[in-house]
C-alpha cells in the first residue's frame, strides 16, 4: 500500500514488514589463522556452507565473532547457530586435559557458553553443530569424553582430521528432531574425537550404534537441538534443509521483535 510522500508507514504496515523480512541467525564463528591476499593474520571466519545454509534455508546469516563481555547481541538477532570447530577446553567442565585434547581456544569458549545460555534465558532458538552440541551441554552443566577412541568408541566417529565418516543415528519416538526429518534413523556425517558423557539438564533424543548420544534437546524452550554431526555440508543439504528450515521456523516469529513493533 502506498503512503503519502514524506509520510511514515503505519504502525500496522511496519508489524507486516518485521513478520515478512528474513530471520536473522547469529552464526558463531572460529578465531584461527588465515591467509588471503597479500595477508596472513588471525581472523575471525567460518566455512561458507554454513552461510549457504541458512540462506537456502530462508533466513540471513550475520557472524558473531568471539566477544566475552556479555550476551547483549542475541537481542538483535532471531536465531542463533553454535558451530564446529577445536575442542571445547576441559577446565570449563572441571576436568583436567586429555593428551589428545586441542590447546583450548579461551575466548571462544566463554563467548559461546555466554551465548548458548542467553539464548537460553530469551528463549530464543538455538541449534548447536557438532562441538555447538558439546558447548550447549557444557552451559547446561554437563561434560565431555574428551577421546572416543580411548574410551572404546574406535575410529566409527572420526578416522583422521579433516575427514567424515558415515554412520546412522536412532531417533527417540515422539522427539522434535524425529517429528523434523519425519523418520527415527537418519545417516549422518561425523568428524569428531569428543563426545557427551553427561547432558546436564538437556535430554538426549538420538543415539550412534555405539550408545553415543548424537541429539540434545531442551524440551522446554521454543527451539534448542543440539547435533554431533555436520547438517551444513553441502553433499547434505536437500536431507539436512529440513533442520535449517525448522529453526527458520522457530526463529520467524520473534517475541522480542513483536513487542517493540505492536
Amino acid at each position: 500500500m502506498m503512503t503519502p510522500a514524506g509520510s511514515a508507514p503505519s504502525s500496522g504496515s511496519m508489524v507486516k514488514t518485521a513478520v515478512m523480512a528474513r530471520p536473522v541467525i547469529g552464526v558463531s564463528t572460529y578465531v584461527e589463522p588465515a591467509r588471503w591476499g597479500a595477508w596472513e593474520v588471525p581472523a575471525a571466519l567460518l566455512h561458507e556452507w554454513y552461510v549457504d545454509a541458512v540462506r537456502e534455508a530462508g533466513g540471513r546469516a550475520v557472524l558473531l565473532p568471539p566477544d566475552i563481555d556479555d550476551a547483549d547481541v542475541l537481542d538483535r538477532v532471531d536465531g542463533l547457530i553454535l558451530i564446529g570447530g577445536a575442542d571445547i577446553g576441559p577446565a570449563t567442565y572441571g576436568a583436567e586435559p586429555h593428551p589428545t585434547t586441542d590447546q583450548p581456544r579461551l575466548q571462544r569458549d566463554v563467548s559461546e557458553i555466554l551465548l548458548c545460555r542467553g539464548a537460553r534465558d530469551r528463549d530464543l532458538p538455538l541449534l548447536g553443530i557438532c562441538r555447538g552440541l558439546q558447548v550447549m551441554a557444557v552451559a547446561h552443566g554437563g561434560t565431555l569424553i574428551q577421546d572416543l577412541p580411548d574410551a572404546g568408541y574406535g575410529l566409527a566417529h572420526r578416522e583422521q582430521p579433516g575427514t567424515f565418516t558415515q554412520h546412522d543415528v536412532a531417533f527417540a519416538d515422539g522427539s522434535r528432531i524425529a517429528a523434523i526429518y519425519g523418520t527415527t534413523t537418519l545417516g549422518t556425517n561425523s568428524s569428531h574425537h569428543q563426545g557427551i558423557a553427561d547432558p546436564g539438564s538437556l535430554v538426549p533424543t538420538g543415539w550412534s550404534h555405539d550408545g553415543l548420544v548424537e541429539v540434545c534437546e531442551a524440551p522446554d524452550a521454543r527451539f534448542a537441538i543440539g547435533v554431533q554431526w555436520h547438517p551444513e555440508h553441502p553433499d547434505r543439504r536437500a536431507t539436512e534443509l529440513p533442520l535449517f528450515r525448522a529453526l527458520m521456523d522457530a526463529a520467524a516469529t520473534n517475541p522480542q521483535k513483536e513487542s517493540l513493533c505492536s
